[in-house]
């Protein structure tokens, strides 16, 4: 079995990246939802970013998106964060939200779209030097409706061109996360639908560019621990960014949809190497709070992923190997579910008090009367979000 002490200190160590959209207004395609207290400005998202991090003790990166959380002065929106005992974390690039893309940004077939795109993704390794973030994540809304439409090969080659350009740009500490997705909102071709073109383009980039495994970007029934196991094989998991989905892209909190495939995630994770910090995957959520309270359903989530990782690392990877070697079926299937059906609230509540929290961060927070402080201050203004 595994050694308590040891999972204990993978969980007090573990860290999950949180998304600084997650804390602003959100929606469908049809309607953003304001809710009171939702932060006006980056350095606003911020401080509520940090609230996340007091309850849970996880949470000390954040993820900027551009230009959502643009500033005039991004070494002093880092130095904001320090003094929150937080870092800025992954840098995610915006090249679906102006007219000219309309057709694409990077692929667009008129070279000037594509110039004004590869613009912002060299602002955007502008704003990791001036911040100190590492990671350039990049998600791409190119593609096609129709067949006919533009080349398929010859938007690859366009696609290439500009990794490369930014993969020259970056730093020696520097890396691109490249993340993909299978249809949305081009509906015949995308430029980056699925893992193997991601891993095809990171591959002829160099050890700078690795995979992101949006885990709701994948049709029904994928088999996205396969594609995370793969990838940790080849050593090209950059990442996850963390989610749920019903049927499309939902965008909904990690583990709500299908707690059991987290799990199986992280079991291929956790006895794969990828939860040293060595190998460099970095847990991230990437979610929109639409009708749920922004800061308790960062913490849900995350307390999520933990729950998941603590299951992971009570796999008995002794008994699932013998019985995988002896062809036991069954039984190799009863050790995964024995680990799954643990329940590690205590486990977790423990670790929690031994770093000095709330042994449940939801009650935590709730009793910091944090969310009063913010709905009176923050009456006035425009709230933060990204439109719809």
């Amino acid at each position: 079995m595994p050694d308590i002490s040891v999972v204990k200190n993978v969980l007090a160590s573990q860290q999950v990246e949180t998304p600084s959209w997650g804390y602003g207004n959100s929606g469908t395609r049809f309607k953003v939802f304001s809710q009171p207290g939702v932060p006006r400005t980056p350095f606003e998202k911020l401080e509520d970013a940090a609230k996340v991090h007091e309850f849970t003790g996880i949470t000390p990166k954040v993820s900027l998106h551009i230009p959502w959380d643009r500033v005039e002065d991004y070494t002093a929106l880092a130095k904001f964060a320090a003094e929150r005992e937080l870092k800025l974390g992954a840098i995610n690039a915006n090249v679906f939200q102006d007219d000219d893309y309309k057709l694409g940004s990077v692929c667009h077939p008129d070279p000037a779209v594509r110039r004004k795109a590869l613009g912002h993704l060299l602002e955007c390794v502008d704003i990791m030097d001036a911040t100190g973030s590492s990671d350039l994540k990049l998600w791409f809304a190119d593609g096609t409706n129709y067949p006919g439409q533009d080349d398929i090969r010859g938007r690859q080659d366009r696609l290439a061109e500009a990794l490369n350009t930014v993969y020259e740009r970056l730093g020696d500490d520097q890396r691109i996360l490249l993340e993909y997705k299978f249809f949305e909102p081009a509906f015949y071709t995308t430029d980056v639908p699925d893992w193997g073109t991601a891993y095809a383009h990171c591959l002829k980039l160099g050890d700078k560019a690795q995979v992101v495994v949006d885990t709701g970007h994948h049709a029904p029934g994928t088999n996205i621990e396969f594609i995370v196991a793969t990838l940790l094989r080849e050593g090209k998991l950059g990442g996850f960014d963390f989610n749920s989905r019903f049927y499309a892209d939902d965008d909904l909190m990690v583990g709500s949809a299908d707690p059991f495939q987290l799990f199986r995630i992280m079991h291929e994770v956790a006895k794969n190497g990828g939860l040293d910090p060595a190998t460099g995957v970095a847990f991230m959520l990437d979610q929109c709070h639409n009708i749920e309270a922004k800061i308790p359903a960062v913490i849900r989530s995350v307390m999520n992923v933990q729950e998941a990782t603590a299951k992971a690392l009570l796999v008995d990877s002794e008994a699932l190997t013998a019985a995988q070697a002896e062809g036991d079926v069954l039984e190799a299937n009863a050790v995964l579910m024995d680990a799954y059906n643990t329940d590690v609230r205590p486990l977790l509540a423990e670790v929690r008090e031994e770093l000095g929290l709330n042994p449940d961060p939801i009650a935590g927070y709730r009793s910091s009367g944090w969310a009063e402080h913010i709905t009176e201050t923050r009456a006035d203004g425009q709230q933060a979000g990204w439109g719809a």
